[in-house]
């Protein structure tokens, strides 16, 4: 089959979209429920708990650049591709750090010191963060790879994107559950979040990670990379030699091209947004309306059962980045931007917050109202400034 033709059976169209479930379900559990877990359940400091989540996406933001560019750039480990062989460190990583993220300090008591459980949680959120990075960058990578033609990249993202919500619903579905059947000790605080729901969370974390590894299993067994040898011969001459080819960039080429900062910018607004909405909803629901605390989950769970229907009619932003060799380092570079920012805005909200005692007041209550309000609506006006500057600006490579 020519270059141009090349696309998947519906079964390894499957086997593909499912490889980044393992990813989204803990990336649900991180955005969603790291904060509440730490500063509610693990009663750390509003600051010691932004901290946590600052390294984690400082170690993100530097992995995701790195790995995408040693993964253009290495051959795989043996017969296995490299984007496969990336992926499967990646999914090692996670499998073996994330459990211990949403579990207590070992050894540690009420009265260790806080400084005590940073160093703790640090070293196994950098190898989450650094084997998530590994397992998105490789990932996104072998979309150009598998497929040539644009309607099958289309429809490989579409369901990569579906399982996506798909994995954001079970997180929550089975949160509820946990939550709907806990039997606490004391009925009196039935309602609220505090160090009796360390089991919820420990629970919640090994379940994912079970559901996970199965669906990276079925990738890895079901997904076969072509060698670089079988890439060569089957890609026509005119793609090498010809003059009217697309163009082959490097990494370097990407830093002279003035659209893609307009897209890193975009990318990174868009998911800020997504990102503090989905960090901060928990707190907003449990410290300034006071739901009871079934509601983490229920809430989260319509939000994305109502997104799921947005999946199938999803878009393409762009056509033009499967025409290069580093497909990897331009996700990386891209999603650089999301972590980074993401880290430094939750760290400097949470540096904000007023109330440094358990005694509550009304600036406490109406602080995660005014984040959900204004810090989210405040990034949506500079998005529409970013999506301005693409209509007068349009999207452009140049050739090199």
């Amino acid at each position: 089959m020519s270059e141009g033709a090349r696309t998947l059976p519906a079964f390894r169209r499957f086997t593909y979209s499912v490889g980044h479930v393992l990813n989204d379900l803990c990336a649900s559990m991180w955005f969603t429920y790291l904060l509440l877990y730490y500063q509610s359940v693990l009663s750390f400091r509003d600051s010691s708990a932004g901290l946590l989540l600052l390294f984690g996406q400082i170690a993100d933001g530097i992995a995701t650049p790195l790995v995408g560019y040693e993964s253009d750039r290495t051959r795989g480990c043996g017969t296995y591709g490299k984007r496969k062989s990336w992926h499967l460190v990646g999914t090692i990583c996670v499998l073996l750090s994330f459990p211990f993220i949403f579990n207590p300090c070992v050894g540690c008591g009420e009265v260790t010191p806080q400084w005590v459980g940073l160093t703790y949680f640090t070293p196994f959120i950098i190898i989450f963060q650094f084997g998530w990075a590994s397992t998105q960058i490789s990932h996104l990578s072998l979309i150009p790879e598998l497929v040539s033609c644009e309607h099958a990249k289309v429809e490989l993202t579409a369901y990569r994107y579906a399982f996506t919500v798909l994995s954001n619903i079970t997180v929550y579905a089975v949160a509820w559950l946990l939550l709907r059947f806990q039997h606490p000790a004391d009925p009196s605080v039935a309602d609220q979040l505090s160090h009796l729901d360390v089991p919820v969370f420990r629970d919640l974390a090994l379940i994912v990670l079970g559901i996970g590894a199965v669906f990276s299993l079925i990738f890895h067994l079901g997904t076969r990379e072509r060698t670089r040898r079988e890439a060569d011969e089957s890609r026509p001459l005119l793609t090498r030699s010809g003059e009217n080819s697309a163009p082959l960039l490097q990494w370097k080429h990407w830093l002279t091209e003035p659209s893609f900062y307009q897209v890193a910018a975009l990318y990174m607004c868009t998911r800020l947004i997504v990102n503090l909405s989905q960090t901060y909803i928990s707190m907003y629901l449990i410290n300034s309306l006071f739901l009871p605390k079934n509601y983490i989950a229920t809430i989260p769970l319509v939000l994305y059962v109502s997104g799921f229907v947005s999946s199938l009619a999803m878009k393409p932003i762009s056509k033009r980045l499967g025409v290069s060799q580093s497909g990897a380092f331009v996700y990386g570079a891209m999603s650089f931007t999301d972590k980074v920012a993401n880290g430094l805005a939750v760290m400097i909200i949470q540096s904000l917050y007023p109330c440094q005692t358990l005694v509550c007041c009304s600036d406490c209550v109406w602080f995660y109202h005014r984040v959900m309000v204004a810090v989210t609506g405040g990034v949506s006006l500079i998005t529409a400034f970013c999506l301005f500057s693409l209509v007068v600006w349009p999207i452009k490579i140049r050739r090199c």
